[in-house]
């Protein structure tokens, strides 16, 4: 019978249909899985369900002669060597589509949050800082407007079309930039320094990888109007942080809203976590209990088409099947 091995327990039905049909092992913790213990269970394994926490790059490929699939509960595959894999005709599964609502749900959060400094006048009155003397003026914890602002949305795929469509109904103004043409309607195409110059608000939705790391660097945030939000639920990488928290702390940039960071937890050294007006979450974007059912049971889904030798429904490395 195949070994299945799981980096963490994981919700749905799916996954304990899946046990019926190899000899599946999971890492109970504490905490998440260390790369020396996954080195040494997949050294052993048929196949491997993990998150996006889990690193498998070539070294760790090398060293897991019988490993036959990989199925990740994530969109995104940065943590993945998809050109080892496919070299290896290891099919590699993710999980899309069902977490689009989910993270455009907390990316427009964010954005309400840095607009109207809800982070910041959470801490002000928790601090004990509303107190009769303080407790209203004209200039009191302004913020910005979303109805008859512009949004930029730096790439156009599902989440960012989702966070178009709640941008709308707030009256915005949408533009966006993608890597490939597109047309959405309600959405207005037009060159990235172009996008980034007209917005007030921008919002990162292209996937990690060479051409994007990044592509928000200090230059192109010094093309964003004074004042402007960015916001990113994508990936850490895509954004420069130390130019980022240098834009904030210098009020060239009104606030940032972040899910996503190059190194994660956040590191306690990072600039971020002392930039003004900056709401940080930590990776959340799709943790509704019903979305990561959903990709549990993706996850599962490509797992178990990968035990019966058939195509996975979602494989991120199709050329493994040619």
């Amino acid at each position: 019978m195949s070994h299945i091995y799981l980096t963490h327990a994981l919700p749905g039905k799916r996954i304990a249909e899946l046990g019926q049909h190899c000899d599946m092992d999971c890492w109970s913790g504490p905490g998440l899985l260390p790369a020396d213990r996954l080195r040494l269970a997949l050294a052993a394994a048929d196949g491997v369900v993990c998150l996006l926490t889990d690193r498998i790059d070539a070294a760790l490929l090398a060293a897991a002669p019988r490993l036959r699939f990989i199925s990740s509960v994530s969109v995104g595959l940065d943590h993945v060597d998809l050109e080892a894999a496919t070299g290896r005709g290891i099919p590699v599964g993710h999980t899309p589509g069902v977490l689009v609502d989910a993270t455009a749900d907390t990316a427009f959060a964010l954005l309400l949050a840095a607009a109207r400094r809800i982070a910041e006048a959470d801490a002000f009155v928790r601090g004990g800082h509303w107190r009769p003397e303080t407790a209203w003026s004209p200039d009191f914890f302004l913020g910005r407007d979303l109805a008859g602002a512009t949004l930029g949305l730096v790439g156009l795929g599902a989440i960012a079309r989702a966070v178009a469509r709640r941008a709308a109904a707030f009256g915005m103004r949408v533009v966006a930039w993608n890597r490939s043409p597109r047309t959405v309607p309600g959405v207005e195409v037009l060159p990235l320094d172009d996008v980034l110059a007209a917005s007030d608000f921008v919002s990162v939705h292209v996937a990690l990888a060479p051409q994007t790391r990044g592509l928000l660097d200090a230059q192109r945030l010094a093309q964003l109007r004074p004042g402007a939000v960015l916001i990113n639920t994508a990936r850490g990488g895509i954004v420069d942080e130390a130019a980022l928290a240098d834009a904030l702390i210098s009020g060239h940039l009104g606030g940032a809203g972040l899910d996503v960071y190059e190194r994660e937890p956040l590191p306690a050294e990072s600039p971020l976590l002392t930039a003004p007006n900056t709401v940080l979450a930590p990776h959340i974007g799709s943790a509704t209990a019903l979305t990561r059912r959903r990709m549990a049971d993706l996850a599962a889904a490509n797992a178990l088409a990968a035990l019966r030798g058939e195509r996975m429904p979602h494989c991120a490395n199709p050329a493994v099947y040619e």
